[in-house]
């Protein structure tokens, strides 16, 4: 399953499947109630029996750790979750989770499953992606099982092309909706409306279960996958900070369920994880919430312009880019989340335990790049010389944050990781074309374009 190089470089093949009895009790401790508690459609935590077709499925959830060194007396790893060559994001883990799920159930029951999600852009691509590997590996077939994704209008350049796209059939039946709107996070309220309004009249006019799956435990049940590799293969008797670029911190939460699932013998020896969340200056909110109880503008500093560097600069919080080239930009769609309802989770768990947090800016990445890209090799991850082709900042910004925060001496810990968590490049896919995409201003639109979908 791990195999190890010179440099301690670690990369761990198809996790999944080494902790699937370990992801099933999971699942049935943190979704089993789903079912029972909810009208909506549920399938259930049971997965597909483990056969050689299930194993191919499972393949793509790859991950490697590899140590870069050390900066300023502080040992720096890498966790990489992004090795999916159809993704580059670690929404793979969860999604080739939920998937199975539906795949037993439509194995079971012979009925049919549309998934509904909302998405900044990598969950859509990931859950395209499990559909699609369900159907190359012949689980289902593509009438059982389909998958329509909505995200912002501002994400669409971050969507990729798949099987989904070019079979015209899929297309139909896999569609991808955008919403113009103006608040990207409106995606979730839309989505929820056609669930909770139409989910019982889609079933009965279409014959397809509706499912809904953004639900924090769902993501969850598969990141505990972080933690149980870590150890095993690449554990620390030291106290160990986590980083992570974060819009909710799903994956942390994930990592922190997945070290109290450890067996008491292995939690005696390995000291509680700490988190420290990465932030961008469009959606601060789980720093704001992290150190000043809120998530408005009360804990934002003041910046001004500089006509020397043309810059925007402040230099009263540390945990705040010293400088911009826009107080209020939007660093990477990806993070889009305003007010999670995971920052008091996140919040009780840095509190009781250790971390922080801390936010970033483009230039102060752009700024980091030549080092980052340095660092970098040393996990044999190689960031494109150009940074202006990448896509997904998600890696960058963390790299960046943690260097920072070094620097500004905000942190104690001596053993760093960084969790990997994306990364990619206009060089790594071929986006949507936008013809592909449907245009939606409601939810309304949202469910016309589901319910002819599923009579295709």
């Amino acid at each position: 399953m791990a195999t190890e190089d010179g440099r301690k470089a670690i990369r761990i093949e198809n996790p999944i499947e080494h902790y699937y009895s370990r992801i099933g009790s999971t699942l049935s401790l943190l979704c089993g109630h789903q079912a029972s508690d909810s009208r909506e459609f549920n399938p259930g935590t049971e997965l597909p029996e483990l056969t050689p077709e299930v194993r191919n499925y499972f393949s793509a959830s790859s991950l490697s750790y590899a140590r870069l060194g050390e900066y300023r007396g502080k040992r720096l790893a890498l966790l990489d979750l992004a090795q999916n060559p159809g993704t580059r994001t670690t929404k793979t883990f969860a999604s080739l989770v939920l998937v199975a799920r539906a795949i037993r159930f439509i194995q079971d029951s012979g009925q049919r499953i549309m998934i509904l999600t909302p998405s900044s852009a990598n969950k859509a691509t990931a859950m395209r992606d499990a559909v699609q590997r369900a159907i190359q590996f012949n689980l289902v077939s593509p009438e059982q099982l389909s998958v329509s994704v909505i995200v912002p209008k501002g994400s669409a350049p971050k969507l990729w092309e798949s099987d989904l796209y070019r079979n015209s059939q899929s297309q139909v039946r896999n569609p991808v909706a955008i919403y113009s709107g103006a608040e990207p996070s409106s995606v979730k309220a839309l989505a929820r409306h056609v669930v909770e309004n139409y989910g019982t009249a889609f079933k009965d006019a279409t014959g397809v279960n509706l499912w809904y799956t953004l639900d924090l435990n769902n993501y969850r049940a598969a990141d505990v996958i972080r933690a149980f590799t870590e150890a095993e293969h690449f554990p620390s008797g030291l106290p160990r900070l986590h980083v992570h670029a974060v819009s909710s911190a799903y994956g942390l939460l994930g990592h922190a369920q997945g070290y109290k699932l450890l067996d008491e013998s292995l939690r005696r020896r390995i000291p509680h994880p700490r988190y420290f969340l990465v932030q961008h200056l469009g959606t601060p909110d789980m720093v704001l919430s992290l150190y000043h109880g809120n998530t408005d503008k009360v804990g934002h500093p003041e910046y001004s312009y500089d006509e020397r560097t043309g810059l925007f600069e402040q230099k009263s919080d540390p945990r705040f880019p010293y400088m911009t080239m826009d107080p209020g930009e939007t660093l990477d769609t990806t993070f889009y989340t305003r007010t999670p309802v995971t920052s008091p989770l996140m919040n009780a768990l840095i509190q009781t335990h250790g971390g922080g947090g801390i936010v970033v800016s483009l230039h102060e990445c752009l700024k980091r790049y030549p080092q980052i890209k340095a660092l970098l090799q040393h996990a044999s991850v190689k960031l494109p010389a150009d940074p202006r082709v990448i896509r997904e900042w998600s890696l960058v910004m963390a790299m960046t944050g943690i260097l920072n925060a070094i620097d500004r001496g905000l942190i104690s810990e001596e053993d760093i990781v960084v969790h990997g968590s994306g990364c990619y490049s206009l060089h790594d896919y071929a986006p949507l074309p936008f013809a592909a995409l449907h245009t939606v201003e409601n939810g309304d639109m949202l469910k016309d374009i589901v319910f002819k979908a599923a009579e295709s």
